[in-house]
């Protein structure tokens, strides 16, 4: 978040925009000063809403989770959090790279000075599993994401400059210079791809029904008092996060549904 402060700092100075605060008093500006005599300057929010910000709606959309995941956790001691949000933390280092590059040039790049982050831990395929399943973030923690993702359209969730996301398998090799090559990159055609992509993306996280996505779904078929409680209220009415339920099954929450809402729209619903 410092970083990117600095970094729009840094536009805004070479733009000749003011980005210190102050009050116009006629003619004279006055500007706001910490108690120790320092310029206030803009919160890294308040440089992304200017008019003049260089930074695309999706950076901004990243920018504004972390920002939010930061002030959560101000304060706080909150343990393996990396693990939940570590794809928006991947994203926002490579937007702030091309950022760099974007608004500087490519001699300030961050490219060669550190490619890959190092993991000190080995990961196989149990202990990820077991690790996505048991999540030790606060309550407040995990409200504030679901209320921010669940306010993003498909486009924008699945979209890599919000989270990047990207599959890593330990590769092994008979030759010794082979063997020392941590990360190999393959083409997305190429056989590999379509080997890796049928064997080892199987079990990946599957295409996720957003609750605004269904809301706007329901209300696109007419069912305009459909909402995000009446959406609530249907999948635990008839437990519908529940895999081994049947369509029909689901089809009788609808039914449920109906008499939820005290018959608004019920014909049609029942049709």
């Amino acid at each position: 978040m410092i970083a990117w402060t600095y970094l729009m700092h840094a536009f805004y100075r070479k733009k000749g925009i003011e980005y210190r605060k102050f009050t116009q008093h006629g003619q004279r500006r006055i500007f706001e000063k910490t108690r120790f005599g320092a310029y206030w300057n803009w919160s890294l929010l308040e440089c992304l809403e200017h008019e003049d910000c260089p930074v695309d709606d999706i950076v901004k959309i990243n920018l504004r989770f972390l920002v939010g995941i930061r002030n959560e956790i101000e304060h706080q001691m909150t343990t393996r959090i990396d693990e939940q949000v570590s794809a928006k933390f991947q994203a926002t280092a490579m937007n702030f790279n091309t950022c760099i590059k974007m608004l500087f040039g490519d001699k300030h790049s961050l490219d060669s000075e550190q490619a890959f982050s190092i993991q000190f831990s080995g990961i196989n395929e149990d202990a990820a599993k077991e690790l996505m399943a048991e999540s030790n973030l606060p309550k407040h923690i995990r409200s504030f994401v679901a209320q921010f993702e669940n306010g993003l359209t498909p486009e924008e969730y699945n979209d890599q400059r919000f989270s990047y996301r990207v599959f890593f398998g330990r590769k092994t090799s008979n030759t010794k210079t082979g063997a020392d090559t941590a990360v190999e990159f393959i083409s997305a055609d190429s056989a590999l791809a379509t080997e890796v992509n049928k064997v080892y993306l199987r079990e990946t996280e599957k295409v996720k029904h957003r609750p605004g996505t269904i809301v706007k779904q329901m209300k696109d078929e007419g069912y305009t008092w459909f909402n995000i409680t009446r959406r609530t209220e249907l999948w635990q009415a008839r437990d519908a996060k529940n895999a081994k339920l049947s369509v029909r099954n689901l089809c009788r929450g609808y039914m449920v549904l109906v008499r939820l809402v005290g018959g608004r729209g019920a014909d049609a619903l029942r049709r």
